[in-house]
């Protein structure tokens, strides 16, 4: 008899958290839980014997990590098959002979910090399909696809496992309002993952067990087939180096007795849960049936009210009848802010459209370019183009941003990854990179809507224009179009190109990003030195000097390489005007001057033409 049979009839009690345990017994949280399996079964199999002995019905391997892409990064990736046979050997042990059944854990997939290189979703099934396939080499009874906070990822990890033939339970963690990390709806993966196959749909980890009841309730609405719950034992708390969570037992088992009213027929634990936790439960549901279910109701998304404004003027708005143009100006490293605030005033007078600043260059501290770009509008009144980075905040604290940020009347945000922290001059620093550029730019569109990272609404929309960043020194120009029609798709409404000195780059760039319906900004960094030609080839990435160019830079220095920085700037200039529909200026060091040159030769171009 499957499992699928027995929920027909009885519900069933699943175990407990697998992590707390194996912290509570002295393993780090930086140790690798799942390679246990391989160096220290005793302890695995002690551990899943006692939720056993406690009353689980359903015991899980301790393989919820043991994927490619999280073993690969403590070079562990070739034991993906050995390290998760051998963990549902031991559960399959500790199960016994009896009515007890084994479900293969199975987690999301994990990226490096920084990294924007999406999987696609025939690497993310192979991955799955991997694990997958040594999880029913090792002889589980089902697969149980849990904690997903990604749709996407959830479902090709559907996909794989069901070549398995194995029953599969697909799992998302959902957060206080029924939302999971990606923003997807109860009703959304309700239909989603049941097209993709999954026999059985659940929630776990998440909020809580009185959210979870909740999910549940709506769950139950949607399908009709066995619901899974598996609910942290509540939030933990930062106790004298350790992190406790506070649900009793018999609070947890008051709570899933709710689940089990609502519709759930297997429920276990999750974070925080403990073998007491588990029995307090198998005692409160012993016995017990299924609950009647209420007719399912179509597959309707909870919709959200999203917020709007009204069209507001935007740099942009000259687009196509004349040149646009922005410049760069660097956030002082200081307090002093006087000499860049002259400065804007001067490129407003000369007729520039906005002014960029970026976040911390090279992963250098400055002066926050938030409130610093709240300052020029209000004195100036240019509008200013915040430069944003995955590097410095998590997702908590860039919601938070960019909330005051269109509080304070910045509403043109350019969304980068952004330098690693190791580039910079502070060695304690570390990079954050929840969001890269891809998701950072989602994130903005969302809040345009008038919703935050997981749907909930925050009101009015933010009102972002949303920029990107476009690397055309590259020789890969597909793959960098590609990665802008990624960044328009989610929301993008413009671009500017790192500093270019091949006009032929330029041109390639837009013919290959013509179909992306946004406009593309060159970058154009006047060259001032021999010194500043090679500096930039040599060290700082994403930027790329043609020999012919660093030729005509040697030996020039001081008022020399700066006139022959500026003639290869014009030159540059007058080789992509007819298809440019603007300009983006990064003049070196503050330079105003030369920002200001280049942007009278500008005018006097576009004079000729009218």
């Amino acid at each position: 008899m499957t499992i699928l049979d027995r929920l027909t009839t009885e519900i069933l009690t699943g175990d407990g958290a697998v992590g707390t345990m194996l912290y509570a017994r002295g393993i780090g949280l930086d140790s690798n839980f799942e390679h246990l399996n391989l160096v220290r079964p005793a302890l695995v199999l002690e551990l899943a014997r006692e939720y056993a002995a406690a009353g689980a019905q359903v015991i899980e391997t301790n393989t919820f990590g043991a994927n490619h892409t999280k073993l690969a990064a403590i070079g562990l990736g070739h034991k993906v098959g050995e390290i998760n046979r051998a963990g549902a050997r031991i559960a399959r042990e500790a199960a016994g002979n009896g009515d007890k059944l084994v479900a293969g854990s199975v987690g999301p997939l994990v990226r490096m910090k920084g990294e924007e290189q999406e999987l696609t979703p025939d690497v993310m099934a192979g991955h799955f399909r991997a694990q997958c396939i040594a999880l029913a080499e090792g002889g589980v009874d089902l697969l149980l696809l849990e904690t997903f906070g990604s749709l996407e990822q959830l479902v090709a990890a559907v996909r794989a496992a069901r070549e398995t033939g194995l029953p599969v339970c697909a799992s998302m963690a959902f957060m206080e309002g029924g939302r999971s990390g990606d923003g997807t709806t109860v009703e959304a993966f309700c239909a989603a993952v049941e097209a993709a196959g999954a026999d059985m749909l659940g929630a776990n980890c998440g909020a809580g067990p009185l959210e979870l009841v909740k999910v549940v309730r709506r769950l139950a609405a949607l399908t009709a087939k066995p619901i899974s719950a598996y609910a942290n034992s509540g939030f933990p708390e930062y106790h004298e180096g350790r992190y406790i969570y506070r649900a009793t037992p018999d609070y947890f088992a008051a709570m899933a007795e709710e689940m089990a009213a609502a519709g759930a027929s297997l429920i276990g634990g999750c974070c925080g849960t403990t073998p007491e936790h588990i029995a307090a439960l198998a005692r409160t549901l012993a016995g017990r049936r299924p609950s009647p279910r209420p007719p399912v109701s179509a597959h309707a998304a909870a919709g959200v009210q999203e917020g709007s404004r009204p069209h507001r003027a935007s740099f942009l708005d000259p687009w196509g009848r004349r040149k646009v143009i922005t410049v760069e100006l660097d956030p002082p490293k200081g307090m002093d802010c006087r000499r860049i605030i002259e400065s804007s005033r001067r490129l407003k007078e000369a007729g520039v459209d906005a002014i960029n600043l970026a976040e911390n260059p090279l992963a250098r501290p400055r002066m926050g370019n938030i409130a610093l770009g709240s300052i020029i509008q209000r004195e100036v009144g240019i509008e200013v183009i915040i430069h944003v980075t995955g590097r410095d905040r998590n997702l908590i604290g860039m919601q938070s941003d960019m909330m005051g940020a269109s509080l304070l009347g910045l509403h043109t945000i350019l969304a980068v990854t952004g330098d690693p922290a190791a580039m910079g001059d502070h060695a304690g620093a570390t990079s954050v990179f929840d969001l890269h550029s891809f998701t950072l730019i989602k994130l903005l569109t969302d809040m345009n809507r008038g919703v935050n990272a997981i749907g909930n609404p925050i009101g009015s929309g933010t009102g972002f224009t949303v920029g990107a960043a476009f690397n055309p020194n590259t020789k890969n120009m597909a793959l960098q179009a590609e990665r802008l029609r990624k960044k328009a798709a989610n929301g993008a409404r413009f671009a500017q190109t790192q500093p270019v000195y091949d006009p032929g780059l330029f041109l390639e760039a837009l013919e290959q990003t013509r179909d992306c319906g946004i406009p593309l900004l060159p970058g154009i960094m006047p060259l001032v030195s021999e010194r500043n030609a090679e500096y930039l080839h040599n060290e700082v990435p994403g930027i790329s000097v043609p020999d012919a160019i660093r030729a005509r830079m040697k030996g020039l220095e001081k008022e020399a390489g700066a006139r022959e920085g500026l003639a290869i700037a014009k030159e540059f200039i007058d080789a992509t005007f007819t298809a440019a529909g603007g300009y983006y200026l990064i003049p070196p060091f503050g330079k105003c001057e030369l920002a200001l040159e280049l942007i009278d030769y500008i005018h006097a171009r576009e004079g000729e033409r009218r």
